[in-house]
C-alpha cells in the first residue's frame, strides 16, 4: 500500500486513565478523571460528578486498533476530549496539566507509532505558554494541535489567539479546531443533547465567520494549516446566507474585504456530516482538495463505521483516495 492510499482519521478523540489525584491536582471539584470498570467500560468524571460513560477504545490503544483494523482505517490522529481543555483555570496549574495530558497522547500512540498519531493541546489561557507548549509537543511527536473554537467570549479573531495561530503558521503546525462549551448552557437546551446538535455546529461555523469576516484571514500567514472539525458545522449550508448579507450590507462588509466564498482557499473541514446530501454539499463548496475523513471516534455521535460516507458516496477513485487520505496526508504530513 502507498503512502497515498492509506486512509487516516485525523478526528478521533482519546480519554488518558487520568485518576482521580491527578484530577485533584488541577481542581478537585471540577477537573476530569476516569473511573474505570472491570468490563472495559468506564465514566469521565468531572470531581465527583458522573460527566459521561465511555468505553476502553478511548484509553486501551490496542482495542482501538481492532477497531480500526475492522473500519478499514490505517492511521487515526487522537486529540483530547475537550472536557480536558483546562482553559479556564490558572497558567501555573493549566500548563503542567496540558504538558502530562499530551505526555500521556504519546504514551498511548506508542503502542503502534506508525498507525496512532497525536495532536497536542494547549493552554490557550496565556499565548505565549500556549506557544511554547505546541512547539514543545511538535518536537515530541505531536503532529498537529488541537483547539477549541473559542476562549470564554474571545473568538478566533481575537489578536491573542490570532498570535497564536501564526506561531503555528511559522512553525508548521497544524491545527484543528473542535466547538466545545456551547452558546445557550442549560437555559433553553436542557434535553435531547440539543447542545450537540443545535450549538456545536452554530459554534463551528461562528469560529470559521469570525477569521473571515473580521479580515483576520488578511493577515494570517498564508501558509496557516486550519481545519474545522464536524464538517465545519453549518457554514458550507450558510454560506449562501452569509454571501448575501456580504453583498447587500456595509456593516456585514466593513472588515471584510473579499467576498466571504473566496476564503474557502484558507482552511479544511472533517467530513462528520453523517448524511450522503450533506457530503456531497460540503465537497462542492469546499472542493475535493479541502475535505478529510474525520469520525469523532469513539463518541455514540461519531461515525460509527469509520469512512463509510465516503465510500459510499459514489465520488469515483481519485476523489474518494483524496477524502479518505490524501488530504491528510498533505495536511499533516503523514
Amino acid at each position: 500500500m502507498t503512502e497515498t492510499n492509506k486512509v487516516i482519521d485525523i478526528h478521533s478523540h482519546f480519554f488518558p486513565p487520568i485518576t482521580q489525584a491527578e484530577a485533584a491536582a488541577l481542581d478537585k471539584h471540577k477537573a476530569p478523571w476516569l473511573r474505570v470498570q472491570d468490563n472495559g467500560h468506564g465514566m469521565i468524571m468531572t470531581g465527583d460528578q458522573p460527566f459521561r460513560p465511555v468505553y476502553s477504545a478511548l484509553w486501551d490503544p490496542a482495542r482501538r486498533i481492532e477497531e480500526m483494523d475492522r473500519s478499514g482505517v490505517d492511521v487515526q490522529l487522537m486529540c483530547a476530549t475537550p472536557v480536558m481543555f483546562g482553559y479556564s483555570y490558572p497558567i501555573d496549574l493549566a500548563l503542567p496539566w496540558a504538558e502530562r495530558m499530551n505526555d500521556y497522547a504519546l504514551e498511548l500512540c506508542a503502542h503502534n507509532p506508525s498507525r496512532l498519531k497525536a495532536l497536542a493541546q494547549v493552554p490557550l489561557q496565556d499565548i505565549d505558554a500556549a506557544c511554547r507548549e505546541a512547539s514543545r509537543a511538535k518536537a515530541n511527536g505531536h503532529v498537529g494541535v488541537q483547539i477549541g473554537n473559542h476562549l470564554g467570549n474571545l473568538d478566533l479573531d481575537d489578536e491573542g489567539l490570532l498570535r497564536f495561530l501564526t506561531h503555528c503558521a511559522h512553525d508548521g503546525i497544524p491545527l484543528l479546531v473542535h466547538p466545545w462549551d456551547m452558546m445557550g448552557g442549560d437555559a433553553r437546551m436542557k434535553k435531547w443533547m440539543l447542545p450537540w446538535l443545535v450549538a456545536m455546529p452554530a459554534e463551528t461555523q461562528l469560529g470559521i465567520l469570525s477569521l473571515i469576516m473580521s479580515g483576520a484571514f488578511e493577515r494570517l500567514p498564508e501558509s496557516l494549516k486550519i481545519c474545522f472539525a464536524h464538517g465545519g458545522g453549518s457554514f458550507a449550508f450558510l454560506l449562501g446566507r452569509v454571501e448575501n448579507a456580504w453583498q447587500q450590507r456595509d456593516i456585514v462588509r466593513e472588515n471584510c474585504p473579499q467576498p466571504p466564498s473566496s476564503y474557502v482557499k484558507r482552511f479544511y473541514v472533517d467530513s462528520a456530516v453523517f448524511d450522503q446530501r450533506a457530503l456531497g454539499l460540503l465537497v462542492d463548496v469546499m472542493g475535493e482538495d479541502r475535505v478529510m475523513l474525520g469520525s469523532d471516534y469513539p463518541y455514540p455521535l461519531g461515525e460509527q463505521d469509520v469512512g463509510k460516507l465516503i465510500r459510499d458516496a459514489g465520488f469515483g477513485a481519485q476523489r474518494t483516495g483524496r477524502l479518505l487520505g490524501g488530504n491528510a496526508g498533505e495536511f499533516f504530513g503523514i
